[in-house]
């Protein structure tokens, strides 16, 4: 297929990838250079991949400044398996306090109630999920094992604007659908994760970076695959890691860095991108309606709806006939989703925009 058959791609995940990215992955695919095989063919442990697993590493504790008391990990699962590893890990006989504000969070919370008895401190629900909560509304145990948020839920397209401060309270953030996309002052946290298949790569590897004395936390009767400790101190290599995930990680990485030039940078860009869309909502005269509070709208995922099912239906329909697809929001809420990762070029946003603009003249009642 040539390459000007690519379309504009606003799906949430596994979503967009740089193309540079891809034209330098497609290059090096059958052969790394100086390798003679390719990365999915060398083994884990040869001196081949010691500078992928390591670079990658090194990218993104630039990127995001990490302070040297964190480890960076490199693990399979995705969020899913998070939600179960954080508890396991850490909860060590206490309860912990779980900020739900959509669906990932929500569901973040009742798999820690399968390990242990976590207590929801905010539920966003009466709200439908339209907000975040204020840092008044929010009140943490001062004995909670850690506090939990999402900092950005996908489905509901609401984003922390400020970070809660939990004190000397572990705070522990799923980032998976906005990691990378602004500076983030890592010391915050006790532990932040992502699943690179948003914004960091393709589906297979997770990030996770967690402050050394957490660590400690982990007891020796976790399974091997489950226990932070374990695989900190085999560097993530417990096991075959996932080998191809973590060289695209290190050339998204090495994309933000040097094409980019850092993350200060790509937030500029991605305001930009989620303002030019924001503005073809809000100045429909109510055509398109979004889902999230202004306060809280998130720049990764702008989830929308029409007048009808029918008009929504129709939208991704003739959206798709002019190379923008994946346009329908998650299959529990439904109506539309664009998600406009760091790798959806402004060109997309702008097609977009147009493209709304002219379905909403032609269809208006």
């Amino acid at each position: 297929m040539p390459v000007t058959d690519r379309v504009y791609n606003f799906s949430a995940g596994p979503a967009v990838l740089p193309f540079p990215v891809l034209k330098k992955a497609q290059e090096e695919l059958l052969c790394l250079p100086g390798v003679g095989a390719s990365v999915m063919e060398v083994s884990h442990r040869s001196k081949a991949f010691e500078p992928i697993i390591e670079g990658a590493e090194t990218n993104i504790r630039t990127l995001l400044n990490i302070p040297n008391n964190y480890s960076v990990l490199f693990l399979q699962g995705g969020a899913l398996l998070q939600f179960a590893m954080i508890p396991t890990n850490l909860l060590n006989g206490k309860s912990a306090n779980y900020a739900i504000t959509g669906s990932w969070s929500k569901k973040a919370f009742s798999e820690a109630n399968l390990i242990g008895n976590p207590k929801a401190v905010w539920d966003g629900k009466e709200f439908s999920y339209k907000r975040k909560p204020a840092a008044h509304e929010l009140q943490f145990e001062p004995d909670a094992a850690y506090a939990y948020i999402c900092s950005n839920e996908t489905i509901e397209g609401i984003q922390y604007q400020e970070y809660p401060n939990t004190g000397n309270i572990p705070l522990i953030c799923d980032s998976s659908s906005d990691f990378f996309c602004k500076p983030v002052d890592v010391s915050k946290f006790g532990l932040l994760y992502a699943c690179a298949q948003k914004n960091v790569g393709p589906a297979g590897v997770t990030v996770v970076i967690i402050r050394d004395d957490l660590l400690e936390r982990s007891g020796d009767r976790i399974p091997s695959l489950l226990n932070y400790k374990k695989i900190a101190e085999a560097k993530s290599m417990l096991n075959t890691p996932p080998c191809f995930a973590i060289y695209m990680v290190k050339l998204v990485t090495e994309w933000l860095l040097h094409d980019i030039g850092g993350l200060d940078k790509m937030y500029a860009i991605n305001k930009e991108k989620a303002a030019l869309l924001y503005e073809a909502i809000d100045h429909s005269n109510g055509f398109y309606k979004g889902h999230a509070d202004k306060a809280y709208r998130s720049i990764m995922n702008v989830p929308f709806r029409l007048p009808s099912e029918e008009l929504d239906k129709k939208f991704q329909d003739e959206a798709k006939k002019v190379g923008l697809t994946t346009l329908g929001g998650h299959r529990s809420v439904g109506g539309l989703r664009a998600s406009i990762y760091n790798a959806m070029p402004r060109e997309g946003v702008v097609k977009l925009c147009d493209f709304m603009d002219d379905f909403a003249q032609k269809n208006k009642s």
